[in-house]
């Protein structure tokens, strides 16, 4: 029988869960161990996720020789530490973004898991929807031409009255910038994955629409519903954007925009890009994952289904069911998921990694960087 990989997973919020299921589907890990904020919580989450070991304190779980990844699912300020003392331990790292706070922990991480030969990813699930890898192919085939303009958009409504609250609203845990950092990263490193393009120039403005918001006494978890009296709340002032909109220069000529709304009412979680090239366009939505649409000038525009019969090869692998069985949200972590085991497994050399890695990570820090200053200095900023 194939060996599996022994995992533990720090952190059992919101993205946790999701992490550990996604592992399990794979069939190349088996999760072996959670660690959380103390010992009660670790308990009770792996009793509710069948997890064999719990730990109220992560640097137990580290310890543990068996274990041979961790994925790390913590808020943003824990990332650098609990990444690095993972790769000093002799783990192999799956980060949660932010990879780290700011530039210089990051570049850190980087070259320390370069140093210890580890395996080491960035969560850039978006990149694993079958179309949007196909989109890839299509642009690197030239089938979309010389790319005039990329835009598009990265909505939700969670955050949507002034009564929602969660950690990312807090500078000193999740960092300076929010919608931009939390939601932004993802479409960009989504836009420069299909491209082939990098980002070289940004303009952005941003928006506080919250001022203050009513933060609960309680504790409520990520997405959960909120039924609390108002005496349960105490009103915080907010410094973080709910709202962005940047423009970017590409390396390659193209011109772009990025929109990205965390009190965009109706829009739950909705990512959306549109790619104009010379000789087609490419449009995809987040909540239609498995269409691809094509526009042309001289004929009928195409809609290409999630079909393993009608993309290419490299799509193929992150595909696994047949056509009009519809894959989403979950699969993509677990076709991450799996890639990241298979190099472990197979000794792959760096070369064939197929994933995001820390050095994603560090790509969208600096990004992100970039962004926060253009929107301080309000004019355009060149990515360094």
């Amino acid at each position: 029988m194939r060996r599996t990989l022994k995992v533990g997973v720090i952190g059992t919020g919101f993205i946790g869960p999701a992490h550990i299921e996604a592992a399990r589907r794979t069939f190349l890990a088996e999760v072996v161990a959670l660690a959380d904020i103390n010992e009660d919580v670790a308990c009770r989450k792996a009793n509710d996720l069948a997890v064999e070991l719990s730990f109220g304190d992560y640097q137990e779980l580290l310890r543990q020789d068996h274990i041979e990844v961790v994925h790390i699912c913590t808020p943003n300020h824990l990332h650098y530490t609990m990444a690095k003392e993972a790769l000093l331990a002799g783990k192999h790292v799956v980060c949660e973004k932010p990879l780290a706070m700011n530039r210089r922990e990051a570049e850190e991480l980087v070259e320390l898991a370069e140093k210890v030969g580890r395996v080491h990813a960035v969560h850039f699930n978006v990149r694993f929807y079958p179309l949007v890898r196909e989109a890839r192919s299509l642009v690197s085939q030239g089938k979309v031409g010389k790319i005039f303009a990329i835009h598009g958009s990265y909505l939700q409504d969670w955050l949507f009255y002034e009564t929602d609250y969660n950690w990312r609203l807090e500078p000193e845990l999740s960092g300076p910038s929010r919608a931009v950092a939390d939601i932004g990263s993802h479409w960009l490193d989504l836009v420069e994955y299909i491209s082939g393009q990098r980002v070289v120039e940004v303009f952005a403005d941003f928006a506080t629409f919250h001022k203050t918001r009513k933060k609960p006494l309680k504790p409520v978890e990520t997405y959960a519903g909120k039924i609390l009296k108002p005496e349960d709340y105490e009103t915080v002032p907010i410094t973080t954007e709910d709202y962005a909109s940047v423009l970017l220069h590409f390396d390659g000529g193209a011109h772009g925009v990025m929109t990205v709304n965390q009190v965009a009412a109706g829009r739950k979680n909705r990512i959306t890009y549109e790619i104009d090239g010379s000789l087609c366009a490419l449009f995809w939505d987040s909540e239609r994952p498995n269409e691809l649409w094509i526009g042309r000038r001289d004929k009928a525009n195409e809609l290409l289904m999630k079909d393993p019969s009608l993309v290419s090869e490299a799509t193929r692998q992150i595909i696994s069911f047949p056509g009009g069985h519809n894959e989403g949200f979950p699969d993509t972590s677990k076709h991450f998921f799996r890639e990241v085991y298979s190099a472990i497994l197979e000794a792959r050399s760096r070369e064939e990694w197929t994933f995001p890695t820390f050095v994603d990570g560090l790509r969208e820090v600096v990004l992100c960087e970039a962004i926060l200053e253009s929107a301080r200095k309000g004019t355009w900023v060149q990515v360094r």
